[in-house]
């Protein structure tokens, strides 16, 4: 049965990055709400607090939807000198790495779409374009340009752990969630930038058939940042902890 035949809910999460903490406070939030249906976005397990828990939360829910981002992809690679991939990699079970390989490019349902940074590439911002001198909006009419060949009028993405909902003059909505578990980080490339959502708080997505059109609503779970931050600390990532602390990239 579609969404549109039986006024089903939708909750999207995206962008954990094995902050189990807050996974179980935006699960928590989401059965609370009765919604029995969950897309994840990807980038689940790639963090240092608690790759393991937070595979574990997330396994044993079968019926969760889940979407590979390009950090799930990472994992499923044998090297990489990035100190969080030296970090998970060696606790994952082959069970967990299997589960990991099952998750899909994208997903699609009635009039949503659902990928990880763009419908074409896991690692590429959707709305946001990274110039020398910063983070900017792509315009609208850029992005209509990309999305010509998407036929679904929604589209749900992650990556940049951004919650942000952009309506484009072709009636097509992009919705991000924003992230479960790490509210802001710095990147070196293609030009150094930060993505920051300035505020703690776990965040995800709800959506919902509403007449014609969709009901979408940006939702920010409080829950023990302060205790995640400090799992982090004790792993020896003080960015993360300052990013879980302040929802900001410390530079």
């Amino acid at each position: 049965m579609t969404l549109s035949q039986n006024n089903h809910s939708i909750a999207v999460i995206s962008d954990v990055h094995s902050n189990a903490y807050a996974l179980e406070a935006v699960l928590h939030d989401i059965d609370s709400r009765g919604i029995e249906t969950i897309v994840n976005l990807g980038d689940t397990l790639f963090g240092p607090l608690d790759p393991i828990k937070t595979a574990e939360l997330l396994m044993e829910r079968a019926e969760i939807i889940h979407i590979m981002g390009n950090c799930d992809r990472y994992l499923l690679g044998e090297q990489m000198e990035s100190i969080t991939f030296q970090y998970v990699k060696p606790l994952l079970t082959q069970e967990m790495l299997s589960w990991i390989g099952s998750f899909q490019k994208q997903w699609t349902q009635d009039d949503l779409l659902f990928c990880h940074g763009t419908p074409f590439a896991d690692d590429v911002y959707l709305l946001e374009n990274v110039a020398p001198y910063g983070i900017e909006d792509k315009s609208a009419n850029a992005l209509m340009i990309e999305l010509t060949g998407i036929q679904q009028k929604v589209i749900f993405c992650g990556h940049s752990h951004v919650p942000k909902s952009v309506w484009l003059p072709d009636g097509k909505l992009v919705v991000n969630p924003g992230s479960v578990g790490l509210p802001a980080y710095f990147e070196e490339t293609p030009y150094p930038h930060s993505m920051e959502s300035k505020t703690p708080h776990a965040k995800y997505v709800t959506v919902k058939k509403q007449g014609g059109s969709w009901l979408v609503e940006h939702v920010l779970v409080p829950y023990d940042f302060e205790q995640a931050a400090r799992k982090a600390e004790e792993n020896g990532r003080r960015d993360y902890a300052y990013a879980i602390r302040t929802g900001r990239a410390e530079l």
